[in-house]
């Protein structure tokens, strides 16, 4: 039995358990279907043999982001700046290329004039860094991660799917319109960062500094998030798109201990390895509380009625529910959804402990030890509150505890409901038609979009990964072995974005 299965089959039965329900305001609400309808799906042309190549040729740039920020690969980035020159002339000639970032400036802003400059500007954002490979996952690739390999209907390597493939959806989709004749009624921002996969703090945010000085406002942001994926949520089977409208915050708490060591052979009572360990164990423990958020209440608005209808009773009351209190069928909701570490972690920050490091030889007992903890805040949950939670978990004054992230707040929630969206919902079906649910998401993770949402300047950044993935195991390769997307799915991406830029005129 999947995960899926079992959690489909616990939020049946917490419904069955619940034999009636107070007559309340919620009941009075309106839980009908909010999907967008009579969409006609429109195919755009693209050179798809010509994009191909150039994303594979892209994928060949190892452009990682590794932990160890000194550890940065220069050429690969300048060789890739280079190529995105060569391989699209008419937007390096037709658009303003600015390098940005603090203390490395190796992000990228491209700033595409509009018509009527007092119009708000949009934001298209994708970035250029990858994840490592881990050398013990070698093996299991089926093609070099770094050859950008067409094989069997399908570009493979690291970047194909996070996130080069966005990069250049957009770029080949401006080439074509630019080649037409066409200039935008607003001005298009493309921000390309360098360091999304350690937080964006050289890059995206660095350049979200620099838009806010020109800009009074930013009209819609769209950057990457969850692909659309076949029963990705548990009780859809459907295909589903999910547009992100609120992301979790960050933060990386260094706990550490320091104190004297010695000769293993004249241990004390109990050794700096110990104490950390019980110290981290306590925090583990302490997890934060769960509650719904906004953006939680959202997505159930518009998924719910799509659920099974013995089902909806209890969505409903999340989605119109109030903040300040839970009701039974809330609860119900919490006890189910806390089952499965997906949906577990939408309703509260999340404590991970990511690393550990003590000792240098068997024979010495050290006298440091050191421990990372992450955390993905809920809104409230600021770096000030997390650490006073984590010292009074903890107890014990020979432990320190201090911040070493480039730390972010959760972000603000876009509108769901305004013009920013629907566009965007309508962009989706012209591209992968109408047979599919289109649902608004709070996101566990995070982008470079974060650097934007937090802030008032930009009220409305939707995140969404503009490609069709054909199941739940393909979204494996994010982060993962075998990364790949369809050739024939990056064609409908480049067509959606080119269709995104004729439906931004209507904004």
């Amino acid at each position: 039995m999947t995960k899926q299965t079992k959690l489909f089959k616990g939020i049946a039965s917490a419904l069955a358990l619940t034999a009636s329900v107070s007559a309340w305001a919620v009941e009075d609400q309106d839980f009908s279907s909010m999907q967008m309808q009579g969409v006609e799906q429109v195919e755009v042309k693209v050179d798809l043999e010509g994009a191909a190549q150039r994303l594979s040729q892209a994928v060949q740039f190892p452009t990682i982001s590794n932990q160890d920020r000194s550890d940065f690969d220069e050429e690969a980035f300048n060789n890739y700046h280079d190529f995105l020159v060569e391989s699209y002339p008419l937007v390096h000639k037709t658009l303003k290329r600015e390098l940005v970032g603090d203390p490395r400036p190796f992000s990228l802003i491209y700033t595409w004039e509009g018509k009527d400059p007092s119009l708000p500007p949009a934001v298209f954002m994708a970035h250029q860094d990858v994840v490592p490979i881990a050398e013990e996952s070698r093996d299991q690739w089926e093609v070099e991660p770094f050859s950008g390999e067409i094989k069997d209907g399908y570009i493979w390597g690291r970047g194909s799917l996070d996130d080069k493939n966005q990069i250049h959806a957009i770029l080949e989709a401006t080439e074509m319109k630019i080649k037409e004749g066409f200039q935008p009624e607003r001005t298009i921002l493309f921000v390309f960062g360098h360091d999304e996969e350690v937080g964006g703090p050289e890059g995206a945010k660095h350049a979200a500094d620099i838009i806010e000085q020109r800009y009074d406002k930013i009209a819609f942001v769209i950057d990457e998030s969850a692909p659309l994926i076949p029963g990705v949520f548990p009780g859809i089977r459907d295909n589903t798109a999910l547009i992100g409208i609120a992301q979790k915050g960050y933060v990386s708490l260094e706990i550490a201990i320091n104190g004297i060591g010695g000769h293993s052979s004249q241990p004390a009572g109990e050794s700096n390895i110990v104490a950390l360990a019980k110290a981290v164990e306590k925090v583990e423990a302490a997890q934060f509380p769960y509650k719904i958020h906004d953006a939680v209440r959202y997505q159930y608005r518009f998924m719910g009625p799509e659920l099974p209808e013995d089902q909806q009773p209890m969505y409903k009351a999340v989605a119109y529910g109030e903040n300040d209190s839970i009701s039974d069928l809330e609860q119900k909701f919490i006890d189910v959804m806390s089952q499965n570490q997906v949906t577990r972690a939408m309703l509260h920050t999340t404590t991970a402990v990511t690393m550990f490091n003590a000792g240098i030889k068997d024979n010495v007992l050290p006298p440091a030890a050191t421990a990372v903890v992450n955390f993905r805040p809920m809104p409230g949950d600021t770096p000030e509150v997390i650490i006073e939670h984590v010292k009074k978990a903890i107890g014990d004054e020979r432990i320190t505890v201090r911040d070493i992230s480039a730390s972010t707040p959760a972000t603000n929630v876009a509108d769901p409901n305004g013009e920013g969206y629907k566009m965007l919902e309508k962009t989706i079906r012209q591209t992968w038609g109408n047979d599919l649910i289109v649902s608004p998401f709070f996101v566990i993770g995070g982008s470079d979009s974060k650097h934007f949402q937090a802030r008032d300047f930009a009220p409305d950044v939707y995140t969404i990964t503009a490609l069709q993935l054909e199941n739940v195991k393909e979204f494996e390769g994010f982060h993962g072995v075998n990364e790949r997307i369809l050739v024939d799915e990056y064609g409908r991406s480049i067509g959606f974005f080119y269709k995104l830029m004729d439906n931004l005129e209507n904004l």
